[in-house]
Parts: structure tokens; sequence; C-alpha cells
């Protein structure tokens, strides 16, 4: 099993190079029945109260780069029922600026409606809380892009529904943003009008001030390979936002750029491996396949590597 193990590493991460992101870090995607790489053994009664920490690191498609640490605590209610919550530290890297912080805390409460020999079937209901209003700046005072700030700024409602057989996962979701955050950044900012050296460079961030989310809905599917101690998973996973984000103009009023809305294509793998019936670890690698023309919140992953380790109990 250790040489398979050893085996199947490398090669998960050279299938990584040709393969897309993982989530949007808009969240919905990796809570309760909409995560990947969910468990399904039949065997065994699983432990439905977890601990796990994941160390995350993403480039963007800018110069950005995004490392992040977050715990994830899982918690049954009872036999179908359990509550997640998640709370991720945040920091970024990239030409403008260094930012850092708590990044948004999400909460989410799982249901398991359905379930026989063949496959189960889970519903999730959530949200999503900023921990700052996306209003991070430079140490001179000039506004930040959506790249850089450590939250989305909005309180978000979650649901999804996801069907979980041995070889296959297939999973929806929706995320809904009720208010619109406080971010200030623009390319008339004075502070970056005076950068000139920075004009070009400035103009490859879309305008984000007091940005209001559209809606996004996700569809999951994944193909998963299991054995005793040795898991591991291909998928594919859409993100579309079904209405424009909206933005405050430099003229003060509000406007929804012409292309903010769209899908972003990914796709990812996976491998993980079991210690135990307690601990184990997993690897998550991805590559963006495309993306929305304009991308205000800055969700734009180009390549991410997560890896976590779990501890059940």
């Amino acid at each position: 099993m250790v040489r398979t193990l050893a085996t199947l590493l490398p090669a998960l991460f050279l299938t990584a190079s040709v393969f897309a992101q993982g989530c949007s870090d808009a969240g919905f995607c990796t809570m309760g029945a909409m995560k990947p790489d969910q468990p399904f053994n039949k065997k065994i009664e699983l432990r439905l109260r977890s601990m796990e920490v994941t160390f995350y690191r993403a480039s963007t498609t800018l110069t950005p780069i995004i490392y992040s640490a977050t715990a994830d605590m899982n918690f049954s209610l009872n036999s179908k029922t359990s509550f997640q919550l998640k709370v991720p530290f945040q920091v970024v890297h990239g030409r403008l600026a260094k930012t850092s912080g708590m990044g948004d805390l999400s909460l989410c409460l799982t249901r398991s409606v359905y379930k026989n020999e063949r496959f189960d079937v889970n519903v999730s209901l959530g949200t999503k809380i900023p921990t700052n209003h996306s209003n991070k700046t430079t140490d001179d005072g000039a506004p930040l892009p959506m790249y850089y700030q450590t939250s989305l700024g909005t309180y978000d409602a979650i649901a999804g529904v996801s069907v979980i057989s041995r070889n296959w996962l297939f999973a929806t979701g929706i995320q809904h943003p009720f208010n619109r955050n406080k971010n200030q950044f623009f390319w008339g900012d004075p502070h970056w009008v005076a950068q000139t050296e920075l004009t070009d460079y400035i103009h490859e961030y879309a305008p984000a001030r007091n940005l209001r989310r559209g809606t996004d809905v996700m569809f999951r599917a994944e193909r998963n390979f299991r054995f005793s101690r040795l898991n591991f998973s291909v998928g594919a996973l859409s993100i579309t936002r079904i209405n424009r984000d909206e933005i405050t103009a430099a003229d003060g009023t509000r406007m929804r750029p012409e292309k903010a809305h769209g899908m972003a294509l990914s796709a990812l793998a996976t491998v993980g491996y079991s210690f135990n019936v307690r601990t184990g670890v997993r690897v998550l690698v991805g590559h963006k396949i495309f993306n929305r023309d304009i991308n205000p919140d800055g969700l734009t992953r180009e390549l991410i590597t997560t890896v976590s380790y779990f501890y059940r109990f």
C-alpha cells in the first residue's frame, strides 16, 4: 500500500498541471454536502465528529499569491445531522501589497435525507459571515482590489444537495449575498492616479467599489477510486454567476459591468490516505480551465494546492 501511494502521488501532481482550479473561495463548494472527496463506506460506522486542518496555496491570473490555513470542524448532532464550522486565516502577497487576516467564517448544517446500500443523499443549509468590510488599503491609504482582501465583506446564504455512491459524487448548490461590501478600489482613485508607473498594471484589476456579488450556482461531478486505505478522485466543478456583479462607478452611480457574470469551469484531482479509521491526509491540486471575463471579486485562482490532515473522533 505504501508503494502504491508513493506511485500515485507524483502522478496526481502531474495530472493537476492539466486539470483546473478547485473552489472559487466564495466558499460554498467546500461546505457540507458540496465538499469534494466525501467518504462512503457501508461496512464501517463513520465518525461524524472531525477536525481537519488544511493548508492552501493559490496563484491568481495576476501577481497575487494566496496562502491560507483553515480549521474545519464537524460535529454530529445526531445520527443524521451534523454541523460544520470553518475558520480560515489568509495571507496575500502581490505587487501592490501584502495583506493578512481572518477569512470569512462558514457555518453549515447537513442532514442525511436518504440512505441505502448503493448511495446516500445529503442536504445542507449554511451561511458565510464576513470578518471585515473588504476595505483593506496599502500603507499610504490606497484602496486595494478584491484580490488582496481577506474577506468578501458580505453575509451569504448557502444551500446544497449531494448524491454519493462508492464511485461517484454529484453535488449542486447556490450561494446568495445579501449586501454590498465597503471595498473602494477603482482606477480613478487619486492614490493610484499619482503612481503613473503602475497605471497599466492597475487597469488589469476590475473596479470593485461597494461590490455586490451576483448569485452563484455550482455543480460538481467527481469519480472516486476507493481502496482499503487509499482513495483518489478526478472531477469537474462549474460555478456560474447567474446575474451580474454590481459596483459603484466613478460618478457615484450604480452599474453592472457587462461581462461580470457567467461560468467558471474547473477540474481537480485529490488523493487521500487513511492511517487508521480516525486519521489521514488528503492532497488536492488543480488548475483553471476558463473563467469569467470580468471578476470584480478577485476570485480567479489559476493553480491551487491544498494539503489536509483530518482526525475523526
